[in-house]
């Protein structure tokens, strides 16, 4: 996996701290695959804070193609094709 360096606005998690979500969130859907949760529930199951960080951390794995976002709302770990 290639890591791009990207500027952030000041609001978002240091690089080191988004980094680490990254890879936990990541981690928890590789673990237990039916796993589908909202952005509120994901706060919640994952400890994180209530600010835009939370939302942008799964549209990243969402743009990375990892999670995939149902039209009810929830992220779901995308299935690779065979």
């Amino acid at each position: 996996m290639v890591w791009r360096q990207e500027r952030r606005r000041p609001e978002r998690l240091p690089d080191h701290e988004w980094v680490a979500t990254l890879w936990r969130i990541r981690s928890e859907f590789e673990e237990m695959p039916c796993t589908r949760l909202t952005t509120d529930q994901a706060r919640a199951f994952f400890g994180l804070r209530d600010d835009p960080a939370s939302r942008a951390v799964l549209e990243r794995l969402a743009e990375e193609g990892f999670l995939a976002r149902t039209d009810e709302g929830a992220y779901v770990r995308r299935t690779p094709s065979p």
